[in-house]
């Protein structure tokens, strides 16, 4: 792949992230909504070492829903992206 072909991955992934996370389902998926029905939801939510940097895909201090999501789905992508790039920086290096 080369560096074009890359630069394209990513404006696709962005433009994705940022148009189309607003019109998410907001219903819970398949495994929340059974382990909701059986009642052990509440088993799965305790103690992490560390808290979520973006909490329900809701970025912090916009109060706007959807340009929340869209932010969220943005920085999470480049995120993403560059820790990606980065791992592929180092096995080719090796």
């Amino acid at each position: 792949m080369n560096k074009r072909d890359i630069f394209l991955v990513l404006m696709i992934s962005l433009f994705l992230a940022i148009f189309l996370s607003p019109f998410a389902s907001p219903w819970p998926d398949g495994l929340e909504k059974v382990a909701e029905k059986l009642g052990f939801l509440e088993k799965g939510e305790g103690k992490f070492p560390f808290n979520a940097p973006i909490p329900e895909y809701l970025f912090p201090g916009i109060k706007s829903e959807r340009l929340a999501t869209s932010v969220a789905g943005f920085v999470g992508t480049l995120f993403i992206f560059f820790l990606s790039y980065c791992v592929a920086w180092l096995l080719k290096r090796r």
